[in-house]
């Protein structure tokens, strides 16, 4: 069946060299600069060498090579970059522009009555057939996304379902697209274009492009994936007509996350992206052969080898199209209050938290200011102040005015324990021991009858090092998972229900409170307590036995602590998350806010957490994207009841959305003025921060070990590759040579 989902933007290490501005790309230069411009080694094509074979690392090999598909990945994106059509392409700034290889003209021709696109083909594009492109080719796609057929197993259908006709021009290289309703997002469509050999049936959609691609349109073609040696070559395409790619084969190949240094070393790779432990052992190995070589460098301790080939990588550094978030979950608990969401909020200080992961890396460490763009996209604007920024005073006036105390009285069963020694089994949380890929759960605030007054155990100093962003353990869950389905047996309040709500954490079939009464017919304990009477009414069990304590420093109300469940993923890679999330737990303490902090196994850190709404705060994060109506729409959307009683939450796991901001995403996505359109999606940013479900923290990090000599490559940035320019830089001319010793002996 298909259905709506976020546009999956998987590829964020994507770029491209400076592309003219074409018609359908208006609109003015706001957004202002972005936060870390592109590091690619940016070369004229003329002194890229002509063949050779790049070597560039992906996670795993796709399982399709149809980005409509729900499997689709940051492979599969790529493999489409490098081989289909791609109508519109990302600058540097992450803005769309027209590509000139398939479009001479893109551009709303008219408005009223309807919206009509007309899109002018390049008269030399053709497929790797011989076969034009053209109408029937938009056509098929229309029809096999535009969610009308549930014969095609499609993932998403934003965008097709507004379309009503697709139709020749005055020339087979004119399309016309007349839309049933306006939509301001109409040059995310076709991007890839596949040939109508794919889209034209079900059967070949569902199918036919999962494993090949018999017939491609861009710079690269499809050659062999060998899923023994876990590579997929892509070929200079002969038919390409614009400028050839320099490359002769651009050879994808599988290495995980964890793998990728040992790969760089094996030499297995010339291109791999890579986290802050492998970043750092490359500079290690360049500065232990700088010593080496320079004076007094005779007596220096030989390299290892890992460190003699190391030392032939370069990083390349720059920020990616994604942003890293404190999602705080309003269903249930007390984050179900907006004033205690706001507190938490308002209890951060997000450039200190930046600071941990980018600082050290020399990368700008501001924090982002928008749910819906990054700094340098049009929609971009900080809209941080709706909510405000870090005020312990006010976070803790914010408390007080719902109710919460420091110092108020606890109710506990006797023999409970506080602090980190009390039992972790409450319901919603990973139980820890052997196989449960859950590293142990410790209170932040509660370790004493002071309430955590004092912090005792030391957390772990704040870790500079790079971790997960929609991805946990360095590799890709889902940046675009599939809506929330809802989970079997658990009744979730919506946004408004008040904390404590009937089945706000109780799964259907649980055990009742402790002294309800049982349920008639209830057969005899095995220590003999006696049934009731058939029909009559079973004797209550005996209320335990309870003590009254202080919270101390801790808030308190109703006779509960303040404690929020924080959940941070434990697999290799998400070293950094985890140093964010130490350190938000100690920001919160400040308020009286304790957290339970449960390290979780990475497979299920989104699928039984963050999707299935049990816990309180978590760390991940979204891709950024050009397209923010249309994409953001379902991350930010207002959860909705189902009929059977469960929450419909599409992407939003924050459970946290108002009307009113589903009614700007839907004014701005049927806009056609782009400052319009832009300025209500800033409108719902606004109202995105003063929600308090999502706290955006910083721009994630993005760091590209890369062979010095390979050109036009590294870390993209916001930016989409332009596949045909990467290449191998030449070899200097003896005279460029002579006058480059020059000048370092200048220096």
């Amino acid at each position: 069946m298909s259905h709506r989902r976020r546009r999956p933007l998987a590829l964020l290490t994507s770029g491209v060299l400076a592309l003219p501005l074409l018609a359908g790309c208006s609109g003015s230069d706001d957004g202002g600069p972005v936060a870390a411009g592109q590091d690619i080694a940016v070369t004229a094509r003329e002194k890229v060498a002509d063949g050779g074979v790049l070597r560039w690392a992906v996670d795993s090999l796709p399982e399709t090579l149809n980005t409509f598909q729900a499997d689709a990945d940051a492979a599969t994106t790529r493999v489409a970059q490098a081989v289909l059509p791609q109508l519109f392409t990302l600058d540097e700034k992450g803005r769309p522009v027209a590509n000139p290889d398939y479009l001479e003209k893109a551009a709303i021709v008219e408005r009223e009555p309807k919206q009509v696109v007309l899109y002018k083909l390049n008269q030399q594009a053709v497929w790797s057939d011989g076969r034009e492109i053209g109408a029937p080719d938009f056509v098929a796609q229309w029809r096999a996304l535009n969610g009308k057929d549930s014969a095609y197993w499609t993932a998403r259908n934003a965008g097709y379902e507004r379309i009503e006709k697709i139709e020749r021009g005055k020339s087979d290289l004119e399309v016309k697209v007349t839309f049933a309703k306006p939509y301001t997002d109409w040059r995310s469509l076709f991007s890839p274009l596949y040939p109508k050999q794919v889209t034209g049936t079900p059967e070949a959609f569902n199918e036919g492009a999962r494993g090949t691609l018999k017939v491609t349109a861009g710079p690269f073609s499809l050659g062999t994936v060998d899923k023994k040696t876990g590579t997929a070559a892509l070929t200079r395409n002969a038919r390409w007509w614009g400028r050839p790619a320099k490359l002769d084969t651009l050879v994808l190949t599988a290495v995980p996350r964890a793998e990728r240094t040992a790969a760089l070393v094996a030499g297995k790779v010339d291109m791999a992206e890579i986290d802050r432990a492998g970043a750092d052992r490359i500079a290690a190995a360049r500065r232990a052969a700088e010593q080496t070589a320079g004076p007094g460098g005779a007596g220096a301790p030989a390299q290892t080898a890992e460190a003699a080939a190391l030392r032939g990588f370069t990083v390349r550094k720059s920020l990616e199209p994604a942003y890293t978030q404190l999602a705080l979950n309003g269903a249930s608990g007390p984050l179900a209050d907006e004033r205690v969401r706001r507190a938490v909020a308002r209890a951060l200080d997000r450039k200190e938290l930046a600071e941990i992961v980018l600082k050290p890396l020399g990368l700008p460490a501001k924090p982002v200011g928008s749910h819906v763009a990054l700094a340098g996209q049009r929609a971009y604007a900080d809209n941080s102040e709706a909510l405000g920024g870090q005020d312990t005073k006010a976070a803790q006036a914010l408390l007080a005015d719902a109710g919460w105390r420091r110092g108020g009285p606890i109710t506990e069963p006797d023999g409970a324990k506080a602090g980190p020694e009390a039992e972790p089994q409450a319901a919603g949380k990973t139980p820890s021991g052997p196989g449960t890929g859950n590293d142990g759960l410790y209170v932040v605030g509660s370790e004493d009858d002071r309430g955590g007054d004092t912090l005792d155990r030391a957390l772990p100093a704040a870790r500079s090092v790079l971790g997960p962003v929609a991805l946990v353990g360095g590799r890709h869950l889902s940046l675009a998972p599939a809506p929330a389905p809802a989970v079997p047996g658990i009744t979730t309040p919506g946004p408004d229900a008040p904390a404590g709500a009937p089945g706000a954490d109780t799964p259907a079939g649980a055990p009742g409170p402790v002294g309800a009464p049982a349920p008639a017919g209830t057969p005899a304990a095995p220590d003999g307590t006696p049934a009731a009477p058939a029909g009559g009414t079973a004797s209550p069990a005996p209320a335990p036995a309870q003590h009254t304590r202080t919270s101390g420093a801790i808030m308190a109300k109703d006779g509960k602590a303040l404690t929020l469940r924080f959940i941070l993923p434990s697999g290799p890679g998400s070293e950094a998350l985890r140093s964010v999330g130490e350190r938000i737990s100690q920001m919160l303490l400040k308020i009286g806010v304790q957290t339970e902090l449960t390290k979780v196994a990475d497979e299920s850190f989104f699928r039984d957490h963050v999707a299935s709404g049990q816990y309180d705060l978590a760390l991940y994060s979204w891709p950024a994207t050009a397209y923010p109506a249309t994409d953001a729409r379902p991350i930010f959307a207002k959860p909705e009841p189902a009929a059977d009683g469960s929450l419909l939450v599409e992407q939003n796991y924050t459970r946290v959305g108002t009307d009113h901001i589903d009614q700007l995403f839907d004014q701005a996505l049927g806009e056609l003025d782009e400052d319009a359109s832009r300025e209500l999606m800033r409108k719902a940013d606004a109202r995105i921060w003063a929600a308090a479900g999502s706290i955006p923290l910083y721009q994630r990090p993005e760091l590209v070990a890369v062979k010095p000599s390979v050109a036009n490559a590294g870390a993209f940035g916001l930016g989409t590759p332009r596949f045909q320019d990467i290449g191998w830089k030449k070899a200097p001319s003896a005279k460029e040579s002579g006058a480059g010793e020059g000048k370092e002996k200048n220096k």
